[in-house]
């Protein structure tokens, strides 16, 4: 229990360096900076909510020093794949390489969630029943979160910014990523330049044509790594790589641990044998 979820209080200096491990984080804080994810930055300010996956790099860097509560949990303890009709924070909260991955909360909600924090730190992990305890604050925190962030993309949706274009982009991705890795194939298909549409999807993203495709790769090899019980080389051939030695590289180079290291660390998802 105590290894597969904790809660701690831990200084911003704690997370000046970048880091990665094999959990699922739900960072609570107060104040003002930016935020770094696999090297993509994202302001913050005010009273904060901050999600990260399994091996995404992480830091935290605010402009003064503040206290951050860290709740960590690992696939084991709580699968967001298996109860994601419940809360649907898989692709929301977690796993989604076009939204924001931190929420500004209102004084109501940042207290309300906060309250749930105090009530996991009073929770002896030895005693009966108290992973069952645990998982429900745990799912209340993730279902408020997501009510928030499914607001605020209604009233943000790029079609209502008239980014249709952008949306577009997005489709094309998911239609040719494990085949089609170039931008230049996607600028070609929007009718605009290389250029043109990196300008337009860094504008938006915070992030390069390059980035948002590679990451929708790591993505997906991560979901088959986890989610499955498929081998590296199965894998390696349903993404379109030359081989698994090749597919181990990109990968090792994208999250900093290889593909079977991966494995080993976040382990096989319940949702392989559904």
């Amino acid at each position: 229990m105590k290894t597969l979820f904790s809660l701690t209080q831990e200084k911003s200096t704690d997370f000046q360096n970048s880091f990665s491990d094999e959990f699922y984080h739900i960072f609570l804080f107060e104040g003002k900076g930016k935020i770094n994810v696999d090297f993509v930055k994202y302001g913050f300010e005010g009273k904060t909510v901050f999600f990260t996956s399994p091996f995404q790099n992480i830091q935290i860097l605010p402009d003064k020093k503040i206290s951050i509560q860290n709740l960590s949990f690992h696939g084991d303890f709580y699968c967001i794949e298996y109860h994601k009709k419940e809360v649907a924070c898989n692709g929301l909260l977690f796993n989604n390489i076009y939204q924001f991955p931190n929420l500004s909360l209102n004084t109501k909600t940042f207290n309300e969630i906060s309250e749930y924090f105090s009530k996991i730190e009073e929770i002896d992990p030895n005693e009966e029943f108290s992973g069952a305890v645990l998982r429900s604050y745990l799912q209340l925190i993730l279902a408020i979160s997501s009510k928030v962030k499914s607001k605020l993309l209604t009233k943000n949706d790029l079609v209502q910014q008239d980014l249709a274009q952008l949306k577009t982009f997005q489709s094309l991705v998911e239609l040719h990523y494990t085949r089609e890795k170039s931008p230049a194939f996607y600028a070609d298909l929007l009718h605009i330049s290389p250029n043109t549409l990196s300008k337009k999807i860094k504008t938006e993203f915070h992030k390069t044509p390059s980035q948002i495709i590679q990451e929708r790769v790591i993505l997906e090899a991560k979901k088959q790594i986890h989610l499955t019980r498929k081998s590296i080389k199965e894998i390696a051939a349903e993404l379109h790589f030359e081989d698994e030695f090749y597919f181990s590289k990109y990968f090792k180079k994208h999250t900093g641990i290889s593909p079977t290291k991966f494995r080993e660390e976040v382990g096989i998802s319940v949702v392989a044998d559904l």
